[in-house]
């Protein structure tokens, strides 16, 4: 497929940007600059974050084109109180052309100094790198003279990486913004759990769907307390999503609206069924042996603009979540 170059997603998030750097007291994130002017927010590492700051990087992460919101759930018997909700009326660039965390950023401990680092880089300055096979396929390249990424770690990235960032996407230091949110933390337990749509796509486009099927997308998924141990984080992150998340996507054809509510939901998946901590120690902590199918949206609806036709599938897993998160 090929997106409209008219839309520079790093453009429209720098606004977002702005507002992220100007009201970090009030998010409780904090700022630090290199020696060359680029600005790391800290939304978690050694600052507090907040939901807010959360919510504001996760809208950030898509490029500007996604709307993001916390919503309290206390109507009778709810999933669980707090959910993080997601649109994109333009999906695809939203959460695969910019959400999406694609761009493998590491360095080894000499490069570094001290320990070796590794991220996966996830945002809009994506779109000015390019460095993902995905660009290919998308057919999209921004160009901006600024640009933001976010990574989901637990130390703020060394300078050997931030001068990869720079080089790869051509940027001034002054121009480029990397916020770092922690699974452990608030923040990035917001910002993980908005990826609910984005992993639908990343589904659909895995599944081979043409990207071009996809007309609009919208999801929720339940908003867990982050766990101070790092795998029960990443668990509960991932749980949210596997057996709370719903996405209703709006796509052109019957044929493609059929095959996603029968192929997209998680439970298709060989490891579904286990909380994902335990399926991320039975692999011996290998992310890549885990079937990749399993990262799903528990439930799925898709609506065919070419019947007015909605298809179903998946199911929710309140007992996992409630056993998981609930203290006995």
């Amino acid at each position: 497929m090929t997106l409209s170059s008219s839309l520079s997603v790093n453009a429209l998030s720098e606004a977002l940007v702005q507002r992220l750097i100007d009201d970090a007291e009030r998010l409780h994130v904090e700022l630090n600059r290199t020696a060359g002017g680029t600005i790391i927010v800290d939304a978690g590492v050694n600052a507090a974050g907040s939901i807010d700051a959360g919510v504001l990087i996760a809208r950030i992460c898509m490029g500007g084109l996604g709307r993001v919101s916390r919503r309290i759930a206390f109507d009778a018997a709810p999933l669980w109180p707090s959910f993080i909700e997601v649109h994109a009326s333009n999906p695809v660039l939203a959460c695969l052309g910019s959400q999406y965390a694609g761009w493998s950023l590491s360095a080894t401990k000499e490069q570094t100094g001290g320990k070796k680092f590794f991220s996966l880089g996830s945002g809009p300055a994506r779109a000015l790198a390019c460095k993902e096979p995905l660009f290919d396929e998308l057919g999209y390249r921004d160009r901006h003279d600024r640009g933001a990424l976010v990574m989901e770690v637990d130390r703020l990235p060394p300078q050997v990486v931030i001068d990869k960032v720079l080089n790869d996407c051509g940027l001034a230091p002054a121009n480029l913004v990397i916020a770092v949110t922690p699974t452990q933390s608030v923040a990035g337990t917001v910002q993980v759990v908005a990826r609910v749509v984005e992993v639908a796509l990343h589904k659909t486009h895995a599944i081979g769907v043409d990207l071009n099927e996809i007309v609009d997308a919208s999801g929720n998924a339940p908003l867990p307390p982050p766990s101070p141990d790092g795998v029960q984080a990443m668990g509960r992150t991932n749980d949210a999503i596997l057996y709370g998340g719903r996405v209703h996507l709006t796509v052109k054809s019957d044929a493609v609206a059929k095959k996603l509510a029968n192929e997209l939901p998680s439970s298709n998946a060989r490891d579904y069924g286990k909380p994902f901590a335990e399926i991320f120690k039975s692999f011996n902590y290998d992310f890549y042996q885990i079937d990749a199918a399993l990262f799903a949206p528990a439930e799925v609806w898709v609506s065919s603009l070419e019947s007015g036709a909605t298809y179903h599938g998946g199911k929710l897993e309140r007992a996992l979540l409630d056993a998981q998160w609930q203290a006995s």
